[in-house]
């Protein structure tokens, strides 16, 4: 029954389809590593299995051949009793004649039964053959089936990293697209005008803040003319503008 099982495994995982069961998996990879772990144990089993099927068929065709030279032998013995009965009686001799005689009998028989023995273990022997050649051949296909899986997992790793590499690229390129207000490039170079706005902002307040120091200046030279003026009046004299002669 255990090796029924085992032969039954062979069966179904050469026949399964490895596309449709990645299909229906929710993570290939981990199906991919699940049924290389299954395909290597299953070959493993079916190895021992069909190398005890082996055993059993050489034991099975040792055993034929052993029949097969025995019927000869006996034949050959059955042969030689004849001819010398044959001699004695010949000769006269009939009590030894006849003993040589029921020898030939009984090696008769006996190749009469490693005849049927040769014939009996002749269909066994040819079924077994059948099966341990397709056993060999399922095995081959396991084998098969593991490289392809290997060879699946490999190129589905693969992908997976060219996906990844290709998704990296593409937001780093999309990070300094100089066009896209929301990327990198795009908030520093809002940065930095809102520092040069800022720059300029401070520019014209320092600025503002000069000319009112004029103006202040102007106002004190008003207020100094005025001054020497109200001076001049106090002394009697007559104040000079700055229009006069």
């Amino acid at each position: 029954m255990a090796k029924q099982s085992i032969f039954g495994r062979i069966s179904t995982l050469v026949k399964a389809n490895i596309n449709a069961l990645l299909d229906q998996a929710e993570d290939p990879e981990k199906m991919l590593d699940q049924l290389v772990r299954d395909y290597t144990n299953n070959i493993a089993d079916a190895e021992a299995a069909i190398a005890e099927t082996i055993g059993n068929l050489r034991l099975l065709e040792r055993d034929h051949a052993e029949d097969k030279q025995a019927a000869v032998e006996w034949g050959n013995k059955a042969l030689a009793a004849s001819r010398k009965a044959d001699e004695l009686r010949t000769s006269g001799d009939t009590v030894d004649a006849d003993k040589f005689d029921a020898l030939a009998k009984v090696a008769l028989q006996r190749q009469i039964t490693a005849e049927n023995e040769v014939k009996a273990t002749a269909p066994q022997l040819e079924s077994q053959s059948e099966v341990v050649e397709k056993l060999k051949a399922g095995l081959n296909g396991m084998k098969v089936k593991l490289e392809q899986l290997r060879g699946k997992r490999a190129e589905l790793l693969a992908r997976q990293k060219t996906a990844e590499a290709q998704t990296k690229v593409h937001d780093a390129v999309k990070s300094i697209d100089v066009l896209d207000p929301t990327s990198d490039l795009g908030r520093f170079e809002e940065k930095v005008r809102r520092v040069e706005a800022q720059a300029t902002g401070r520019a014209e307040l320092a600025a503002s803040s000069l000319d009112a120091q004029f103006e202040s200046l102007d106002d004190l030279g008003e207020l100094t003319e005025v001054e020497a003026r109200l001076a001049q009046l106090k002394s009697g004299g007559t104040p000079q503008g700055q229009l006069g002669s």
